[in-house]
């Protein structure tokens, strides 16, 4: 056990977290089981010990971070291991990548029940569907998701600002105020192509190359996330990897299903489940019209973030739908955003009609019951919004 404080100890003292993010301020932190749930490389292991950081002394052995990824925890489950840490007056643990411990569900269930004054909070990959698939944690579990960085934060983390988040109703209502208010201290529109690019996924503070990064963490997304949570054999990687090549190969566009299937040698049925996982796994995002749902085909299947289009095929990215990635990428989190098939405009909440549009590009005309999120340019006017602002919704 003293391994494991000395270890907790040392990873906290040099936990990197200049960004402090939003969800730190969106949890019940008084649940007694809390799962943080996000895609690789969006920063929840820096997020636990962040929490551990502001919440408790360096010395306080009330609280303990460990990684099921630890060879210790595949000779002894977690129940008795948080047992020995509860009853040496632990209270607080954090449990990072909890699906790679066999039983995980079970064992945190018999923690709950086991131990009344523990709190555990666990990280999990996005691809986990806490309550639907692990009936044990039904009514025990606080489910949050931890997104990659919005533009907001990134602006914060370049220019050293402390800029609010806003909600979609006061951009839309007060934006040409908000824009007076960010102006003077930054520049979105400097920043802006540079968070399109690598702006997403917080390890682009690392000295390493970016998209070699990211291809190496979207390989895992597939390989280990898809495949071990899933529980799907390795002789179908190959398959996946090709459909998620294809799609966004193709670029934003209704899936051709047949033609997926006869490529990959599978059934229509099988790639809907497949472009499914790697929606859950944060890879694609899926848009339907309004009213209609998975498992009907969508109208629209785009990469989930704009960084993922310079990572798989840079040589080919269209502005326009890096804009529109963005857009529909900022608006996931707490927004539902439908399209129909033939239509430019996108539907938000299933009644706000949103243009994506170039701010340099002549539009015939502005319609009055629609939103223009424009691009190139840092200032909008009524109805005219500038796109960037959007990624200040969290």
């Amino acid at each position: 056990m003293e391994a494991f404080f000395r270890t907790h100890r040392y990873l906290v003292e040099h936990v990197n977290a200049p960004v402090r993010r939003t969800l730190m301020d969106e949890i019940d932190w008084s649940h007694r089981m809390i799962g943080i749930k996000g895609t690789r490389g969006v920063g929840k292991t820096t997020f636990l010990l962040q929490y551990a950081r502001e919440h408790f002394d360096l010395e306080d052995k009330q609280c303990l971070y460990v990684n099921m990824n630890n060879f210790y925890f595949q000779g002894r489950g977690i129940a008795d291991f948080a047992g020995d840490f509860y009853h040496r007056g632990g209270r607080v643990l954090l449990i990072d990548q909890v699906f790679k411990q066999p039983d995980w569900s079970k064992e945190l269930r018999r923690c709950y029940d086991l131990y009344p004054g523990l709190k555990i909070v666990f990280t999990g990959s996005s691809v986990m569907r806490l309550k639907d698939e692990n009936p044990e944690l039904n009514g025990i579990v606080q489910s949050y998701n931890l997104r990659g960085f919005s533009f907001r934060e990134f602006l914060n983390l370049l220019t050293g600002n402390d800029f609010k988040p806003y909600v979609l109703e006061d951009i839309l209502s007060d934006h040409e105020n908000i824009v007076k208010q960010i102006l003077p201290k930054a520049s979105p529109r400097k920043y802006f192509q540079d968070y399109i690019h690598h702006g997403f996924y917080p390890f682009f503070q690392e000295h390493r190359n970016y998209s070699e990064n990211l291809l190496k963490t979207m390989n895992m997304m597939t390989e280990v996330d898809i495949l071990l949570v899933k529980q799907i054999e390795l002789k179908y990687l190959t398959k996946i990897k090709k459909l998620f090549y294809e799609i966004a190969e193709e670029g934003a566009k209704a899936p051709n299903v047949s033609k997926l299937a006869q490529d990959i040698q599978t059934s229509r049925a099988t790639v809907m489940n497949y472009i499914k996982y790697l929606t859950d796994a944060r890879l694609l995002n899926m848009i339907y019209p309004v009213g209609e749902d998975f498992p009907k085909k969508p109208s629209k299947v785009m990469l989930h973030n704009s960084n993922l289009l310079y990572a798989i095929y840079p040589i080919n990215v269209e502005k326009q739908d890096a804009m529109e990635t963005f857009f529909v990428n900022s608006l996931w989190k707490d927004h539902k955003v439908n399209q129909e098939g033939r239509n430019k405009y996108y539907t938000v909440d299933e009644k706000l009609k949103f243009v994506i549009c170039d701010a340099n590009s002549p539009h015939a005309h502005y319609a009055p019951d629609t939103i223009y999120a424009r691009y190139n340019t840092e200032i909008g006017k009524g109805n005219l919004i500038p796109l960037w602002l959007l990624g200040f919704l969290y």
